[in-house]
């Protein structure tokens, strides 16, 4: 059974995540910093997310031009979110899959803490399993 019973439930919540990264001056720098937008596909439920330095797109309106883009199921994020998915492991057994220079994802992974701080809060006000 799927962790989330709608897209717009993924996106409610995915969507709150990332609102938080973009109100931490520390992420929002580093995007600037290094010219990162990022581009999230997730399926079943589908779930679409782009997010710049600037600004934050949820649902169908999301561009698809992004420097780094990651795809997986929205099962898959809600796991990786709480930590008990690895990135690496992800990314090994095809459950994640990322296009862009492997230099920008780098970049990425360290601005991507608090994210990792905040989503079993999120996920459990949200009713989702932790």
């Amino acid at each position: 059974m799927a962790v989330f019973e709608s897209s717009a439930a993924a996106e409610e919540i995915f969507g709150r995540l990332f609102g938080i990264l973009l109100e931490d001056e520390a992420f929002t720098s580093q995007l600037r910093a290094h010219d990162l937008s990022i581009r999230l596909t997730q399926t079943g439920p589908d779930c679409h997310i782009h997010v710049s330095a600037d600004k934050l797109i949820v649902g169908a309106d999301a561009p698809e031009d992004a420097t780094i883009k990651i795809k997986m199921s929205s099962d898959t994020a809600h796991s990786l979110w709480l930590g008990k998915l690895m990135m690496p492991t992800a990314i090994a057994t095809g459950k994640v899959r990322i296009r862009g220079k492997v230099s920008r994802v780098l970049e990425l992974v360290p601005i991507l803490r608090p994210a990792f701080d905040e989503y079993p809060e999120i996920a459990a006000k949200a009713g989702l399993p932790v």
